[in-house]
């Protein structure tokens, strides 16, 4: 037995992050569970918009683009709940606010966007938390990305001038944004320059990325926070903003992060979750950007969240005792 899951119309901003990629593929992947045909069909007949024009599935979505999505019907199966949110309400977790800017610890575990319009990503999870305590906000985006499995910093925008300088701000690589990452194997050095060129490509339908001399220009800086037995914590600057920039480069390196799904080894990450990680260790712990609007210095941070805590406080253990 199934039941009809309708989504209501929805506006999506392209910011640096998501520009460049044909429209059908940022369909189908803002889309999941719509079927292709379904979604060709919304190009085919002027239902997606992007900045109020009609536009073909092979057009290439740019930054600043406004891609306004038609409410779309899902079939679903009636004994498939609706996932909750993950822990906490979002506001709980807001670590700095004013009238332009929204920032969250943002919890591992919950994509930024929803799929199919039955998940809740952040964004439609704290939409709904605003619309409920503060009718009043009206404009609400992201103003970068994380991956679902990585924790802390992420700024919103709470009105559009914000969101567009953020963007810009983001392009120029003028933030600094700091992330901790735990690698594997013994990593020798104090600080590291890494500048391997990335290049986005799909394998089996599913965004991955590879060091590439054709791919774009990448910098992440390293620095050495601590040696574990098989691990080394490390802090990773990003000098630019690519897509998955810091796992990459340290998969390329022989140090992926302990527990990457995706560019780590199947056979260590399984013999981690029984160690008690159960997710990939990145964090992003903190971010120095001039305000969007008053171009006042503003430095945000997230504590590392307790279950990577927990596992530092297992692995230091396990060192002292060797």
């Amino acid at each position: 037995m199934q039941s009809v899951v309708k989504a209501a119309v929805t506006k999506v901003l392209i910011g640096p992050e998501l520009a460049g990629q044909r429209i059908d593929n940022f369909l189908v992947k803002h889309l999941k569970g719509v079927p292709k045909s379904r979604i060709y069909r919304m190009l085919r007949e002027g239902e997606v918009r992007v900045s109020g024009r009609r536009a073909k599935p092979e057009y290439k979505v740019a930054e600043g683009d406004e891609i306004r999505i038609p409410p779309v019907r899902v079939a679903e199966k009636a004994d498939t709940p609706a996932p909750s949110p993950v822990g906490q309400p979002l506001l709980d977790r807001v670590i700095y606010r004013d009238d332009a800017l929204l920032v969250i610890d943002k919890p591992a575990g919950q994509a930024v966007h929803g799929g199919s319009g039955v998940s809740l990503g952040v964004i439609e999870q704290l939409r709904q938390e605003l619309a409920q305590e503060q009718p009043q906000v009206k404009f609400l985006e992201l103003a970068h990305r994380l991956d679902r499995e990585t924790s802390g910093v992420l700024v919103l925008a709470l009105k559009r001038s914000a969101l567009v300088e953020m963007h810009r701000m983001l392009r120029e690589g003028e933030p600094k944004k700091t992330y901790l990452a735990l690698a594997t194997g013994h990593w020798r050095d104090a600080v590291r320059h890494v500048k391997l060129p990335l290049l986005r490509y799909e394998a089996e339908g599913e965004r991955r990325v590879r060091v590439d001399d054709d791919g774009q220009r990448a910098h992440t800086l390293f620095r050495l926070r601590h040696h574990y037995d098989a691990f080394t914590l490390l802090e990773a600057e990003l000098k630019t903003g690519r897509t998955h920039q810091i796992r990459v480069h340290l998969a390329a390196l022989g140090h992926p992060i302990a527990g990457d799904d995706k560019y780590g080894s199947p056979e260590a990450n399984r013999a981690l979750k029984k160690q008690g990680l159960r997710r990939m260790f990145l964090h992003a712990a903190r971010l120095e950007i001039k305000h969007p609007l008053t171009g006042a210095a503003l430095v945000v941070e997230a504590p590392l969240a307790s279950d990577l805590q927990n596992f530092l406080n297992l692995l230091e253990h396990e060192t002292q005792a060797l």
